[in-house]
């Protein structure tokens, strides 16, 4: 239980999961590199003494292993656990009674603290947004950003830290046209939780008061990325998680967390937007510049002893990668009764987690087992795809167990299974001209885009192909190099997009080629890549490829496809996962930083400092 950020890292230290970093590092790239190959090496949380124009030091790779996240919380998990189980299942505490007193205890303790104004002079200074560490990741990056922040707004019609909303929404300090010390950015969505403060305080007339805390407690930064059960609210998580109460104070109307190691203060305006991007974002992509809200910033506090946590996000996996996994080990069986049916939910890392989710679910629709099609799996299917975050999914995979066991952490097993069992003119799904997520650049526009669920359920109706079908190896110019990816799916390499007219002329013609060839049924799914070798050498690279870089509506054909009564169907899917004119560019290092920080590694290595 930890009371502020130094004690976490003198902890952590302390038990040999921390490496300090003494030699002078620059905030522009080198510290993002540093991060990015510590984590790739699955090696310690890094703390940077002396930041490049900063007083103030740095910490990075907190969460970079799930053995760590839980070393962090090893005194406070377990009774966390219990609380959520009681908010997902009241009942059981009428069955536990004595098991639970700790619980509601834990939870009273959890209740945030208010103290005296004054309270803030006793620990924190006043400062400016030019003298925070100015971290940029990738050589693209608008400027500087806050990437582990933790955003407050209060419900202008129900103050308070109990209804208040605390978000991990990224915050950019510099460059583009924002004031150094004036002005920041905020990337958020109407229908996120600030956003609806937002909404609220527009229609009375008023800015939102919002203020940004950065550190504190390692669980403060938990809580602003859990997705908790209805009720419960994230300062009182933050309490529980830490064991320690949310301690705050208001300045000028703003509420200022006394445990963070730093605050940043201001209001969002009704319709006041900025220009805020581009960022290197977690689908290996930068989300490009867009208009977001801008926030007038007041004032700003420092802890005197503080030190400014960060994360790089890139294509995954990365530290969010791990934030997902402890999540996991919080929630547990959440999903379960949130959605009625669902027996298990994963959303694919290495796909960028949106574009690509994997569901279990329950067939109880099946009078007889003859019946042998998805019925209700559509339902729970629906269920999910209106259902918080996953409601951003582009690909849904769904089926439910039958004939053996399944785990949708087997991912290549997984999508085996379906293979095997869907009914191509059937099973495919799609629901055209919808949401996706904001930082998806495949689709028709910002947060505008399609998705198909693959529902299969039943016996196995074909056998994979493990060796390439001669049809495609004989496949004709402009398609070369076919790879095979796994059993059942093949990747060809297609020309360069040119646009969306010669794309479709261009899977046409390869469908076409294929239209009456005999040995596809193994194969029902051919997907079209700029580079087949790549995208077959790992099944992180598919994934990764395949569904970030394509929009079901536009970019799925079939051999010998067919609308019957509107409902789209084929005897093998086509997918193409080119990239396109419209897409974001990929993120790519800097090649002088990159050498520069191998260089740092081998003085390292060496013991030269």
């Amino acid at each position: 239980m930890f009371e502020n950020m130094k004690a976490c890292i003198e902890d952590l230290e302390k038990h040999g999961h921390l490496l300090r970093i003494k030699e002078e590092v620059d905030p522009h790239l080198e510290m993002a590199s540093i991060h990015l190959k510590t984590y790739a090496a699955g090696g310690p949380a890094l703390y940077f003494e002396n930041v490049k124009g900063s007083k103030y030091p740095a910490v990075s790779n907190l969460f970079g292993t799930l053995e760590r996240s839980k070393f962090i919380f090893r005194h406070t998990l377990e009774g966390v656990q219990k609380v959520i189980a009681l908010r997902d299942d009241p009942m059981y505490a009428l069955k536990h009674p004595l098991q639970n007193v700790s619980s509601g205890f834990s939870a009273v303790k959890a209740l945030p603290m208010k103290k005296p104004a004054h309270a803030i002079h006793d620990t924190h200074d006043e400062i400016q947004i030019e003298d925070l560490p100015q971290i940029k990741s990738w050589p693209k990056d608008g400027g500087a950003f806050v990437t582990l922040p933790q955003v407050y707004s209060e419900d202008p019609d129900k103050p308070g830290p109990m209804n208040a909303n605390l978000g991990m929404y990224r915050v950019q300090l510099s460059g583009n046209d924002y004031k150094m010390n004036e002005e920041v950015g905020i990337h958020y969505q109407i229908h996120r939780g600030i956003g609806i403060h937002q909404s609220k305080a527009a229609q009375r007339g008023e800015p939102l008061k919002v203020s940004i805390f950065v550190g504190g407690p390692p669980a403060h930064t938990i809580a602003s990325v859990m997705p908790l059960p209805e009720g419960l609210s994230e300062i009182l998580f933050a309490g529980l998680l830490s064991g320690r109460r949310f301690r705050h104070t208001y300045i000028d109307g703003y509420c200022v967390s006394l445990d963070a190691d730093f605050v940043i203060t201001g209001e969002i305006y009704p319709d006041e937007t900025k220009p805020e991007g581009p960022f290197g974002d977690h689908l290996g992509y930068y989300s490009l510049t867009h208009e977001f809200p801008v926030m007038r910033v007041h004032k700003v506090f420092a802890r005197r002893d503080a030190v400014w946590p960060f994360t790089v996000v890139g294509r995954p996996p990365q530290e969010d990668t791990s934030f997902g996994d402890l999540i996991h080990e919080l929630t547990g069986e959440a999903i379960k009764s949130e959605i009625p049916g669902v027996q298990e939910v994963h959303a694919i890392d290495a796909a960028g987690v949106h574009p690509l989710l994997f569901v279990i679910g329950s067939e109880r629709y099946t009078p007889f087992d003859e019946v042998d099609r998805p019925q209700e799996l559509l339902t729970i299917a629906n269920r999910v795809l209106g259902t918080n975050q996953l409601s951003l999914a582009k690909y849904l995979w769904i089926t439910a167990e039958k004939d053996q066991p399944l785990d949708t952490h087997d991912e290549a097993g997984f999508m085996q299974y379906i293979l095997e069992r869907l009914e191509l003119r059937r099973d495919l799904h799609f629901q055209t001209k919808t949401t996706i997520d904001t930082l998806d650049y495949s689709g028709e526009g910002l947060n505008e885009g399609s998705k198909v669920v693959l529902a299969a359920y039943g016996k196995q109706r074909r056998e994979l192909a493990k060796v390439i079908p001669d049809s495609l190896k004989d496949v004709t110019a402009p398609f070369t190099n076919a790879n095979l990816v796994m059993p059942g799916i093949v990747a060809v390499e297609g020309p360069a997009y040119g646009h969306a007219d010669k794309a479709k002329t261009d899977m046409e013609t390869l469908s076409k080629s294929l239209s009456a060839a005999r040995d596809l049924d193994g194969v029902p799914m051919i997907v079209v890549v700029d580079d087949a070798s790549f995208t077959s050498a790992t099944l992180n690279n598919f994934v990764w490829v395949t569904f970030t870089r394509s929009n079901p509506s536009h970019d799925m054909y079939g051999v010998n496809e067919a609308i019957v009564n509107k409902h789209w169907g084929c005897d093998a899917m086509i997918i193409d996962a080119r990239r396109k004119p419209h897409h974001a560019p990929p993120l790519i290092a800097d090649p002088e930083t990159e050498q520069n920080v191998a260089a740092f590694f081998d003085r390292m290595a060496k013991g030269e400092y």
